[in-house]
């Protein structure tokens, strides 16, 4: 199966040195959907937002599942490796650090973003996962031998992802050596303000 483009917008920053924000959206999005919220990040960032190219009902994910929270693992690892494919391409065209990537992902975004911390632990500078779950089933051991910092914050009362599959998953990054801030809050799946103000504070803090 060959790799196929991926539609998206680039923003970029008037300083040539600047950190790239790559946006992924949650199923039924697309590269449109985060670009409001890049502005709680900072003016100091790149932007590179992403459309998934799987359909599902003709809503745009990232990659297929086969139901409800259960993934086509396989197709998770194809369309990471297509992703970041894409990401190394992509960065030679807009003349960005492929260094200095630090992913925003909600939901399904959030998901492919965590495949890439498993399949690519050394190439992203920083993750920020609204509403992630585990990408597999059966995690793979993944280490990375940088200091990168993971920012998750779920929801109490999501039921879409139990609080100890995420609680699975934190301690996974951590023993992989990610660095991780972790905020459960009183909310289901929905992105909320208090996501966004707190992983905006948290970006501003590292980044």
């Amino acid at each position: 199966m060959k790799y196929q483009p991926l539609k998206y917008i680039y923003k970029a920053n008037e300083n040539p040195e600047a950190s790239t924000l790559l946006l992924l959206h949650g199923t039924g999005g697309d590269e449109n959907d985060l670009l409001p919220l890049a502005k709680n990040f900072g003016s100091h960032f790149n932007i590179l937002s992403v459309r998934g190219n799987v359909l599902e009902h003709g809503m745009p994910r990232f990659f297929r599942r086969l139901g409800m929270g259960v993934f086509d693992e396989k197709d998770v690892e194809f369309r990471t490796h297509e992703l970041v494919s894409f990401l190394k391409d992509t960065a030679k065209n807009e003349g960005f650090d492929t260094t200095k990537i630090i992913a925003l992902g909600y939901s399904n975004g959030a998901n492919i973003a965590g495949a890439i911390l498993v399949h690519y632990p050394n190439l992203l500078h920083g993750a920020i996962l609204f509403r992630p779950m585990l990408p597999y089933q059966q995690m793979p051991v993944f280490k990375t031998d940088k200091n990168v910092n993971v920012f998750i914050s779920s929801g109490k009362l999501d039921t879409m992802v139990s609080n100890s599959e995420i609680d699975m998953y934190t301690s996974l990054l951590k023993k992989g050596n990610f660095i991780v801030e972790h905020h459960r809050l009183n909310t289901g799946h929905n992105l909320k303000e208090e996501d966004i103000s707190l992983a905006a504070k948290w970006t501003k803090k590292l980044f």
